[in-house]
């Protein structure tokens, strides 16, 4: 009798658990994305200050990464630029948070000379 209450116990729980350990995946990807725009954001804000053009800039980006966006917003006398990456959420129900496919965004306002 003990061993089918433990059996419906895991089938109860084994939902669950997966859904916990995609969630936990997907959201570690997400940070680990943002993590790497916001190290980008830091050598395109150098690049950007040392007088390179967006251009220039952006032709950078994609020859290193293929899939990261350039834009940028002028708006006197600042300039907001922003990175983004796109990446699917593989979890089942967590596209209710994060739609399918989520854009993680990094952006930072200068003052435009």
């Amino acid at each position: 009798m003990k061993k089918g209450q433990a059996l419906v116990e895991f089938v109860i729980i084994l939902p669950i658990f997966i859904f916990l350990l995609f969630a936990i995946i997907d959201i570690g990807k997400i940070i680990t994305i943002k993590n790497r725009l916001e190290n980008e954001m830091s050598s395109v804000v150098e690049e950007y200050e040392s007088s390179t053009s967006l251009a220039e800039i952006e032709k950078r980006l994609q020859k290193t990464y293929d899939h990261i966006e350039l834009e940028s917003k002028i708006e006197d006398p600042y300039i907001t630029l922003y990175l983004k990456e796109e990446t699917t959420v593989i979890t089942p129900g967590l596209n209710l948070l994060f739609p399918n496919p989520y854009k993680v965004t990094v952006e930072r306002t200068l003052i435009h000379e």
